[in-house]
């Protein structure tokens, strides 16, 4: 990895090529991140292990992406804080208001926005 690449979960990870959560995970690479998946019936994408849940993420994470509706991502609010992203990235439709109050109290970034146009034109 390069000096700006970053670990980036992915929460509501695809192997669907058509879904939004696959483009950012295939974009991600492309950009020489390190993708990590995170569902709980996906067991891999373009053979890359995707984790069944936030908790068994390990290391360090700079960014998660949200590809999940506030129905699944507010209830796992505690398990985001205990991994420190640095950011988190609200992807249209995956807008929170009480997750980013949440996050912001515990010093995390929240960002309403869409991962692959951040990528695409360089504000990642």
């Amino acid at each position: 990895m390069s000096e700006t690449s970053e670990s980036v979960v992915i929460l509501g990870a695809s192997n669907k090529p058509e879904r939004y959560a696959y483009k950012a995970f295939v974009t991600l690479l492309k950009y020489g991140h390190e993708p990590i998946p995170v569902h709980p019936d996906v067991s891999e994408i373009e053979g890359v292990p995707v984790f069944p849940n936030l908790a068994s993420v390990e290391g360090k994470v700079d960014t998660m992406t949200l590809y999940v509706n506030p129905t699944i991502s507010e209830p796992l609010v505690d398990e985001i804080i205990a991994l420190q992203p640095r950011r988190v990235i609200f992807n249209p439709g995956t807008e929170s208001a009480l997750l980013k109050e949440k996050l912001e109290a515990a010093d995390i970034a929240a960002e309403e926005s869409c991962t692959l146009v951040l990528l695409e034109t360089g504000q990642f």
